[in-house]
């Protein structure tokens, strides 16, 4: 199939798109056109920009402008189009927003679009109704994905699919989660492949339903596919910060490699000249000689938090751990009494309702701080945001730039970002932000190979669905960059593993997931299915236990490692309440309030991170000038350095 260029802006879809955002007072950047121009033309790539600088939009808006072209009498009031855009988000957080924008677009476009959201929160009701009627847009996680693909019937949900976008690739390369998305558009780019291959042979048989010698011979042959459908599929990356672009674009377009046609895609990598203005202030102690030289937790400096937050509209106060920003919350309302109510806290042991509320919250307006996590440092879009505190280092450029730009959120804001030390030594840590950021010397993040763990698993979901064969997955898994080097030996001790739990398991009837079927791999099991279902995912954590009072109401979570610990009438921290244990049942925490002046502040597993090897490059570099500082011969401007002299001495 020869695809044809298109000039964008000669296309209906464009003039309507460009006529709505001149109503809104926005002219679309250059960025935004190169990805529009790549989507009408059915092409693939990666869109690089920062944080704040319409990224969603790149491709979002190109899906409308295709969808208006090739509709453009009716794409006001046709509905139920079936899925038309794929958007993977790594955070269930990132979803209500983007799904928020989403829908004010369609909306004022008078467009008949449905915008689904698939995650561990979606409720069972949500989901039913998507299996029976599929959105146009679906906003969904990695492992919501991969419970898709263990649906009976999956291929059919992909039928319409024109557009697969992964938000915040730089996220999930790297990772097992990446990994989990690579064997999934691999999946789907196969299922494309077929559709377009059995649509060409049709084409080259000349078949017609109609002079078919029976209706039930015309029934039972598969109907032609339009134009629109046996389109080849575009899959975008959108990226803010990474290193190593070309290879990350390269992971995610890999099994694009290979199509009926004979033809490859390379794939564009858009690049916005937009250069977001940062601004970053370190808060310094006013004695540094008094001042921690390693550990603790920087509330000392929480007074010097105050005047930030009063003279800001709203403010981000990310903090590395839950733990930690657990009492980071407790220290600012007992500095600040009169905060109450304005500030809230959001980290990811707190309940789903509580959480919702505080997004909401900001996104309003209504709240003056909010101390988070990593909970809230991707694209969430909170437009009264101002400033953004980062309490300690964050262990890597890419990760402060990330949170940086929460505070500024358009294009042409100024991030405000300040940086409180939590020991002193940690201002170098500063200093080394602030020139890798000027040099824009920004962490790659190195794709992961042969994850058998992770194949292992998609395969087991692929029989619990319709099953599999082989050959057939063998070609599309050998497509993935993960799994380019894989070899037909190492497969047969996978399918070997999967049927008969390898060498090592054979004893055991419970690794003996797979049954063969006239060729076709199965799970047939109800046990083994819902046991698989269940434990879809790659990121293997501790017990958790939820937290909820003795008269009802649930708090959160907290892992069983840690209330372990307590004794009944112990005080302890969660969602910046002191509670008192009073029971543990049923995998429940039940507790009370507490009016314990002392509370013992929870701590999760996996709190330390590790220092990256662009900020540690950078570091190291700071550390040298050190000796200039102390000798007097340092004439930089790094305020940072020059407060440390007397440690230094």
């Amino acid at each position: 199939m020869i695809v044809h260029p298109t000039n964008l802006y000669k296309t209906p879809g464009y003039k309507t798109i460009s006529n709505w955002l001149h109503t809104k007072g926005y002219k679309p950047f250059a960025y935004q056109q190169a990805a529009w121009q790549h989507i009408v033309n059915n092409e693939s790539g990666l869109v690089n920009a920062p944080t704040g600088t319409g990224k969603t939009f790149s491709v979002f808006l190109g899906a409308l402008i295709q969808f208006i072209n090739q509709h453009p009498g009716s794409y006001q009031t046709k509905s139920k189009n079936g899925l038309q855009l794929l958007w993977i988000t790594p955070l269930r957080a990132l979803a209500k927003d983007v799904g928020r924008a989403m829908e004010e677009v369609i909306a004022e476009l008078n467009m008949q679009w449905k915008v689904g959201i698939r995650n561990g929160d979606t409720s069972l009701s949500d989901r039913q109704k998507q299996k029976r009627q599929v959105p146009e847009v679906l906003i969904i996680t990695p492992e919501s994905l991969q419970l898709l693909l263990a649906q009976k019937e999956y291929p059919a949900v992909f039928k319409t699919l024109k557009i697969l976008a992964v938000d915040e690739w730089h996220e999930l390369i790297g990772s097992k989660r990446g990994v989990q998305v690579e064997l999934a558009i691999s999946r789907i780019c196969g299922l494309r492949k077929k559709l377009i291959a059995d649509s060409l042979q049709m084409e080259d048989e000349g078949l017609d339903e109609t002079k078919t010698n029976s209706e039930f011979e015309s029934k039972s042959r598969p109907k032609p596919l339009n134009s629109s459908t046996s389109q080849p599929l575009s899959i975008w990356g959108i990226s803010a910060t990474i290193g190593n672009l070309e290879q990350a674009k390269d992971v995610l377009l890999a099994s694009l490699s290979s199509s009926p046609s004979g033809r490859g895609q390379e794939g564009a990598i858009i690049r916005s000249q937009l250069n977001k203005n940062i601004e970053v202030d370190s808060i310094i102690p006013d004695e540094i000689e008094k001042y921690p030289w390693a550990g603790h937790l920087g509330i000392k400096l929480v007074h010097k938090v105050i005047p930030i937050i009063n003279q800001s509209k709203t403010t981000l106060i990310f903090i590395n751990t839950r733990g930690m920003s657990e009492q980071w919350y407790q220290a600012l309302l007992n500095t600040a009494p009169d905060l109450a109510g304005a500030i809230a806290l959001h980290h990811g042991s707190i309940e789903q309702e509580l959480r919702l509320w505080v997004e909401d919250a900001l996104h309003d307006g209504k709240l003056k701080a909010a101390v988070c996590t990593a909970s809230l440092d991707l694209g969430v879009d909170f437009r009264p945001v101002e400033t953004v505190i980062q309490v300690g280092s964050p262990k890597g450029v890419a990760r402060f730039l990330q949170r940086a730009g929460r505070s500024g959120h358009s294009p042409d804001a100024v991030s405000k970002i300040y940086f409180l030390p939590t020991h002193s030594l940690e201002l170098v840590e500063a200093a080394a932000l602030k020139s890798a950021i000027t040099e824009s010397f920004i962490e790659s993040r190195e794709p992961l190979m042969l994850c058998y763990d992770v194949l292992i698993q998609y395969l087991c979901t692929l029989a619990v669905s319709d099953g599999f064969l082989p050959d057939e997955i063998f070609k599309e898994v050998k497509n993935t960059y993960c799994f380019a080097e894989i070899t037909e030996e190492e497969w047969n001790e996978l399918l070997y593993f999967i049927t008969a739990g390898g060498n090592a398991l054979q004893q055991y009837d419970e690794y003996k997931k797979v049954e063969v079927e006239d060729g076709i791999y199965k799970i047939k099991s109800r046990r083994i299915a819902m046991r698989h279902r269940m434990h879809i995912g790659t990121i293997v954590s501790e017990a958790m236990l939820k937290v909820k009072f003795m008269t009802g109401g649930y708090i959160g979570i907290i892992e069983e490692w840690f209330i372990s610990r307590l004794e009944p009438g112990d005080a302890f921290t969660l969602a910046g309440r002191q509670l008192e244990l009073v029971t543990i049942k049923d995998m429940t925490v039940l507790v009370k309030k507490s009016a314990a002046k002392k509370s013992i502040v929870p701590s999760w597993q996996g709190g330390r991170l590790p220092l990256s090897a662009s900020l540690g490059s950078k570091l190291r570099e700071k550390f040298n000038e050190a000796i200039d500082v102390v000798s007097s011969r340092y004439s930089k401007t790094d305020p940072e350095l020059k407060a440390l002299k007397p440690l230094f001495n």
